[in-house]
């Protein structure tokens, strides 16, 4: 038996351009059938003035215009962007292990937000959506981050660290919103939005 959702989008072609694994996993588990797609190279700038919890759905906008194929009738493309920021200041990903080991060291005992803008575009219309959590993390022992980044190397993860591997588990006090926004796709949000095509 077909979800609503998958009833609701039969004849249509769900395009998730991410080369995320958390994100089409978690696309997967809606129960939603989907081909993967590519973005051209897009440097991921923004404009200086917008505020950090504008910026995710601004990249995810971008990332959809940079989508390498031409939209057919049937498509609906899925783009999206994730920031963590502390005191308004954003953490990328990490270029090495210094990096990852003191951004995880700004996070140690504080509170950070968590920002995940998806773009969802078809021929006849562009929905983008914005979501923010609040994560507190537990005081961080170096022992602790050097584990986490030694055995499971964070470089690809924003505010280098992922909240469903062990640092997360282990670590984290408490969350305030989705943790699949923490995670890459705020797939609630996702889903309702789905049902407007």
């Amino acid at each position: 038996m077909q979800s609503p959702l998958s009833k609701h989008l039969e004849g249509r072609r769900l395009i998730l351009a991410s080369g995320s694994p958390r994100r089409r996993e978690l696309l997967g588990e809606l129960g939603l059938e989907f081909t993967i797609g590519q973005i051209k190279d897009y440097d991921e700038t923004y404009p200086a003035s917008l505020k950090y919890d504008e910026i995710p759905a601004y990249i995810a906008e971008q990332k959809s215009r940079h989508y390498t194929q031409k939209l057919k009738k049937e498509d609906i493309l899925i783009t999206s962007d994730t920031i963590v920021a502390i005191d308004g200041d954003i953490l990328g990903k990490p270029k090495d292990k210094s990096e990852a080991i003191k951004m995880l060291r700004e996070l140690s005992g504080r509170t950070h937000h968590v920002v995940t803008g998806l773009c969802i575009r078809s021929t006849q219309k562009t929905v983008t959506i914005s979501d923010t959590c609040e994560v507190t993390f537990d005081i961080l022992s170096d022992e602790d981050i050097e584990y986490y980044v030694d055995n499971f190397k964070p470089f690809d993860k924003a505010g280098a660290y992922g909240i469903q591997e062990w640092i997360g588990l282990s670590n984290i006090k408490s969350i305030t919103g989705s943790v699949y926004t923490v995670i890459g796709l705020p797939v609630q949000k996702l889903y309702k939005a789905l049902m407007l095509f």
